[in-house]
């Protein structure tokens, strides 16, 4: 399983985990909504029997009960209406009680939040009760959306530390693998260096050691590039137009004639602040990987264009193309569709791109079966 099926894996887990949590948050909730709610309607229906007692009583009736119970409501909006007139209230404003326009839209909302209670008072008299829900029941509704945010901003924090973690002990790992690469290979390449200036004093066609030459040169380049990673590098003023044309006509004279390379770059020089020797690593993995894709046969385009603030390169290939799911997921360390491979390329090169040149690389298009266009975007400065 790759890095990214994993990690995958891990991010369903804790989205598992946080429905459940969500889930047992709101039928807790609802719970509790429900049980404060038939508590209020049975103090509503004390109310009503108090109503009742009041309306009823005579000068021998002990109505200090009944008053004690309607008194002691002082959380819940009560309204007692016979025949469309204000009998008595309690907890409701005096400009609700005394505008009949007003009035009229809150028993609306009574309704809505509590079934009233019809009673008779008197034989063959009726009359309804309005109540709506305390102020206590109304914050206990915000309270699920309450914990939800809280739980989804404990989940980010806790994601937002492992990604940043998993991603520091990756990076250091790369960086120390380059470096100690770039330093093995050191070695060697000064022995070659040797080898050669001894092979120039041979009686050997000198075209032989000029493409040595060129190679070992190569190799010195590609070791540089190694030494840098981890460190910040130093950014030049350079023509990204010559800079990456002179890496394509390299990668050129070094593949196979079934590749069929094109270039169509403006004439004038685009300048950009760069590190020609992270661009040329840049532009070589996209050629790479799009021969890679075509398994070293088809058309491969590489076209440099301009707008006011950007210069645009974009590869084009004619491989097997990309699905539309997979865009992102390609530039993640570790992902690869081959069967050797680090899966490092593509990472690389967007880590060149955006955090060294703080320029976009991006999938700018893809169809399967017939090829994928890769575009990187620079920032251009005038001289």
């Amino acid at each position: 399983m790759s890095f990214s099926e994993r990690t995958n894996t891990i991010r369903w887990i804790i989205i598992s985990v946080c429905f459940i949590i969500i889930s047992l948050i709101l039928w807790n909730t609802y719970t509790f909504f429900q049980i404060f709610k038939n508590e209020e309607r049975l103090k509503m229906n004390l109310f009503v029997n108090a109503q009742i007692n009041i309306v009823n009583a005579d000068e021998n009736t002990d109505v200090e009960l009944p008053l004690q119970i309607i008194n002691n409501n002082t959380s819940i909006p009560a309204l007692v209406i016979l025949y469309d007139k204000v009998v008595s209230s309690k907890n409701i404003p005096d400009e609700i009680l005394n505008n009949k326009n007003k009035r009229d839209r809150f028993l609306k909302i009574l309704r809505s939040e509590n079934e009233p209670i019809t009673f008779e008072y008197a034989q063959g008299k009726y009359q309804t009760l309005y109540y709506g829900n305390s102020a206590l029941l109304n914050k206990l509704k915000y309270y699920p959306i309450a914990l939800l945010l809280i739980v989804f901003l404990c989940i980010a924090l806790i994601y937002n530390f492992y990604k940043s973690t998993k991603m520091a002990t990756q990076n250091k790992l790369w960086a120390g693998m380059a470096k100690e690469t770039a330093h093995q290979i050191g070695t060697p390449l000064s022995s070659l260096i040797g080898w050669v200036e001894i092979l120039k004093t041979e009686e050997i066609d000198q075209s032989i050691t000029i493409e040595i030459e060129k190679d070992i040169e190569r190799l010195q380049t590609i070791t540089d590039r190694f030494s840098k990673i981890g460190s910040v590098p130093v950014l030049e003023l350079r023509d990204i137009v010559q800079e990456t044309k002179a890496t394509y006509e390299y990668l050129q004279s070094r593949f196979s004639a079934q590749v069929i390379f094109s270039y169509k770059a403006p004439q004038e020089p685009i300048f950009g602040m760069i590190n020609p020797t992270l661009h040329s690593w840049t532009i070589e993995n996209l050629v790479k990987n799009a021969i890679d894709a075509m398994k070293g046969k088809g058309t491969l385009d590489l076209k440099i264009e301009q707008d006011a603030q950007h210069v645009k390169i974009n590869v084009k290939d004619s491989g097997t193309g990309i699905p539309k799911k997979q865009f992102k997921t390609i530039f993640e360390p570790g992902f690869t569709t081959k069967k050797r491979g680090w899966g490092l390329g593509l990472s690389l090169t967007k880590r060149i791109v955006e955090e060294y040149h703080s320029g976009k690389i991006k999938v700018l298009q893809s169809e399967i079966g017939k090829g994928t266009t890769f575009q990187i975007s620079l920032n251009k400065k005038m001289r």
